[in-house]
């Protein structure tokens, strides 16, 4: 297994795609952003392949979208890879995505003798640049083997959750309802540390090693808001997107999540006040500005 494709060459699907080079596959690239494109050429990997010819080619094609709909588009269309593919290729989606989603599309590459997992990966920007991501992989132990070579030239932590396909986009969205707290939790803590004359270094030196620790203070802290960068790695527009998924799977198996909700219009306040397309560690500015104004 040596030839992949790779739709989405973002933010996450860029250094993902770079790191399959790094691996010595044979790799080739699609995005609608030719610059994106053109990174991904000057590292090594091939591009113009129309997508009829990239099936063709491929033992494997991963896609890395930032919407159920165009994971839909892609997978379901017309001229989509179901349609496209044959037996014997294996179809990868990295996205998270509703898990309803997920199953319409294993069953239509069922239909076609075609392989499909639902895999979503955990870890940033940071972690597809290093190798370190996380991979949530639900569908056929099969078809999870098969892709084993692949996950681990671009993560770590590779995790069969079991053959449900959707049951690594429910543990995805579980993660990312999480991050959602952690988020909020590090705004307003550090917000709060700000006005109370604390020094926010100082302060990250101490939590650090004590119970509020956590990952996200970590990377929120010293990745953007030490340094006033709210650049995204992961926008706050996305979270919302998983936080949204989360209350729907919520929804569906008739659970209560009463913090969650509130939790849900913190973050689509924000959205809606212009912070969406900034890194969800953003919040913290918002908060910090909203608090501002009031006074």
């Amino acid at each position: 297994m040596k030839k992949i494709g790779f739709i989405g060459l973002g933010n996450m699907g860029l250094p993902m795609s770079k790191n399959l080079l790094l691996s010595n596959f044979t790799v080739y690239g699609m995005d609608l952003n030719k610059d994106a494109e053109m990174s991904f050429h000057q590292a090594g990997g091939t591009i113009g392949i129309p997508l009829e010819k990239m099936v063709e080619l491929s033992d494997v094609i991963l896609t890395s979208l930032p919407s159920s709909n165009a994971v839909e588009e892609v997978f379901l269309g017309e001229k989509g890879l179901v349609n496209l593919a044959e037996p014997g290729i294996l179809l990868v989606d990295t996205s998270t995505v509703a898990p309803e989603l997920n199953i319409r599309i294993e069953e239509a590459a069922k239909n076609k003798g075609v392989d499909f997992l639902a895999a979503p990966v955990s870890g940033g920007v940071i972690g597809a640049e290093n190798r370190t991501l996380t991979f949530m992989a639900g569908g056929s132990k099969s078809a999870f083997d098969k892709a084993m070579s692949v996950f681990k030239a671009m993560g770590e932590n590779i995790f069969h959750v079991n053959g449900n396909v959707d049951s690594g986009t429910k543990t995805k969205l579980i993660n990312n309802l999480l991050i959602g707290f952690y988020t909020a939790g590090v705004s307003e803590a550090l917000h709060l540390a700000k006005n109370s004359n604390l020094d926010l270094d100082q302060l990250f030196e101490m939590l650090n090693v004590s119970y509020g620790q956590s990952r996200i203070y970590e990377r929120n802290y010293k990745s953007f808001i030490a340094d006033h960068n709210y650049e995204p790695g992961f926008s706050l527009k996305l979270l919302l997107k998983d936080l949204g998924f989360a209350l729907d799977l919520a929804k569906k198996n008739k659970v209560e999540l009463p913090v969650s909700k509130i939790l849900f219009d913190l973050y689509e306040e924000a959205e809606k006040n212009g912070y969406g397309e900034k890194d969800m560690s953003v919040l913290y500015k918002k908060i910090s500005e909203q608090t501002t104004a009031l006074m």
